[in-house]
């Protein structure tokens, strides 16, 4: 993929509204549109969920119009859908590639046997694998560190995702990079977190970056190469960010800042 602006969007926030506001704040046009890439999720519908061939290519077709573009460069199916039949996602996916609509797919939320059953049939690669990761949301680390322990924090919940990704060459795009539970909020400054702050806060100070950039710098430290989607509508905030591209945490950091957050090494 080229280099550009990256943009994550989803048909289901705000019901297409986010996707329409976006194109029509920056007045898109042929010119703008090849300074980014765009990417949006499909597959949830208000009750259920729904990777059926027909309902693909109608919400592909539905961001489109709303985004005021003729391709998206990236679509995923969001969030599985019990009801599968990856035969018809096969077949919207090749219908979208040779039309030209989407250039590369992926999925968000899948663990590992999920994305094999897609990929037994889907004859496009499966690039990208979005799922919830922040210094608060690391169960999919924990497991990797706990293996063979009778905690908790041993349990792997997901199929070993990160390790099956990184074997298959699946970047992963972590959301909510700075929430802690599932909604509940941001841990960045946040007097629920003292230690994990006042470490973060101190290696900032330490490299003279923000407290945002050392908490993206931390996802980007792993070398499964990670791509954090941002979540923000706050210029400064992807300005901060921006500056994890410029520093790289050490292992000692990396872990300082883990057991700052309340983990623990067995």
């Amino acid at each position: 993929m080229r280099a550009s602006i990256f943009f994550d969007h989803a048909d289901v926030y705000a019901g297409g509204k986010c996707e329409e506001r976006f194109s029509e704040a920056l007045g898109m046009n042929a010119s703008l549109r090849e300074k980014m890439i765009l990417q949006t999720k499909v597959g949830i519908r208000a009750g259920s969920f729904d990777f059926s061939k027909g309902h693909i290519l109608n919400a592909v077709d539905g961001s489109l119009k709303r985004l005021r573009t003729d391709h998206l460069d990236v679509a995923l199916l969001h969030r599985p859908d019990a009801l599968v039949e990856p035969e018809e996602v096969a077949e919207a996916f090749t219908i979208l590639e040779t039309s030209g609509k989407v250039k590369y797919f992926g999925v968000s939320n899948q663990n590992p046997m999920q994305i094999e059953l897609l990929t037994k049939f889907v004859k496009q690669k499966i690039h990208f694998n979005q799922l919830q990761l922040s210094i608060t949301n690391t169960g999919m680390i924990d497991a990797g560190i706990n293996v063979n322990m009778q905690i908790d924090r041993s349990i792997n919940r997901d199929g070993g995702i990160l390790d099956y990704c990184r074997l298959k060459e699946i970047i992963i795009q972590p959301w909510s990079p700075f929430q802690y539970g599932f909604f509940e909020g941001v841990f960045l400054d946040n007097p629920k977190f003292p230690e994990l702050n006042q470490t973060i806060n101190a290696l900032a100070a330490d490299k003279g970056v923000t407290n945002t950039a050392i908490a993206i710098a931390w996802l980007l430290r792993h070398p499964a190469r990670m791509q954090p989607i941002l979540g923000t509508t706050n210029p400064q905030r992807v300005k901060d960010a921006c500056q994890a591209s410029g520093i790289t945490l050490s292992r000692e950091e990396w872990y300082q800042i883990y057991l700052a957050a309340g983990n623990e090494l067995p």
